[in-house]
C-alpha cells in the first residue's frame, strides 16, 4: 500500500512541474489511518521538501485522527461546552415567555448546527 502512495505522489509531482505549480509542504500533511501508522514507513517527499506525517489534523473544520476516533474533534471544537451554553440561553428564552415556535427556531438555527456539524462524516459512529 505505501508503494501506491509513492507512485501517486511521483505522478502528482510530474503534473505539478508540468503546470508550473508548487506543492506547499508546510500545508501538506500525511495521515495514515489504521495500523500502517505504527510502522516505520519512509516519508513522502516532493521537490520542495518532505511532507510532515501527523497523527491528527483539521480538514474543513473537522479534526481527523489516525484511529478514526472523534474524541479529538469533540475536544477541540468544544461541542458539548458550546451546546450547553446555548441550551442554557434557550432555557432563559423559555422563562421569558417566548412562543414554542420561536424557541424551536432558536434551537434549529443556533444549537442544532453545533451538534450536527459535519455529521455526514461521523454519523455512522453514533451507534457504535
Amino acid at each position: 500500500m505505501p508503494l501506491h502512495m509513492s507512485n501517486f505522489l511521483h505522478t502528482a509531482n510530474l503534473w505539478v512541474s508540468q503546470n508550473d505549480i508548487k506543492i506547499n509542504t508546510n500545508k501538506t500533511k500525511e495521515l495514515i489511518f489504521g495500523p500502517w501508522g505504527q510502522h516505520n514507513l519512509t516519508p513522502l517527499e516532493t521537490g520542495q521538501g518532505i511532507i510532515e506525517r501527523v497523527h491528527q489534523f483539521k480538514l474543513l473544520g473537522v479534526y481527523l485522527d489516525s484511529t478514526l476516533s472523534w474524541t479529538t474533534h469533540i475536544d477541540y471544537m468544544y461541542i458539548t461546552k458550546t451546546a450547553t451554553k446555548r441550551l442554557y440561553f434557550l432555557k432563559i428564552l423559555k422563562r421569558a415567555g417566548l412562543s414554542p415556535d420561536h424557541l424551536l427556531h432558536y434551537y434549529t438555527a443556533v444549537i442544532r448546527p453545533v451538534l450536527e456539524h459535519c455529521c455526514c462524516v461521523w454519523h455512522h459512529n453514533i451507534l457504535s
